[in-house]
């Protein structure tokens, strides 16, 4: 899946539309924050799992501590 990267104007807007105004100074790190990490989820979607179960399905083996000091 590809998309433009987001805006310094785009990442106000959006940032006022979740109720969250940001001051002018910060548009440009919070867009430039927004892209980073929109392009490390897109390399983790792109990760084949294949026969990998699901977290849930991982059972840590019981283990009995001795407490003796």
């Amino acid at each position: 899946m590809s998309c433009t990267e987001l805006t310094p104007s785009e990442a106000a807007r959006w940032a006022a539309r979740a109720g969250l105004p940001l001051p002018p100074d910060r548009h440009a790190a919070v867009a430039a924050t927004v892209n980073h990490i929109h392009a490390v989820v897109a390399v983790l979607r792109e990760l084949d799992f294949g026969d990998t179960p699901p977290a849930g399905a991982y059972r840590a083996r019981e283990e009995k501590h001795d407490a003796a000091v």
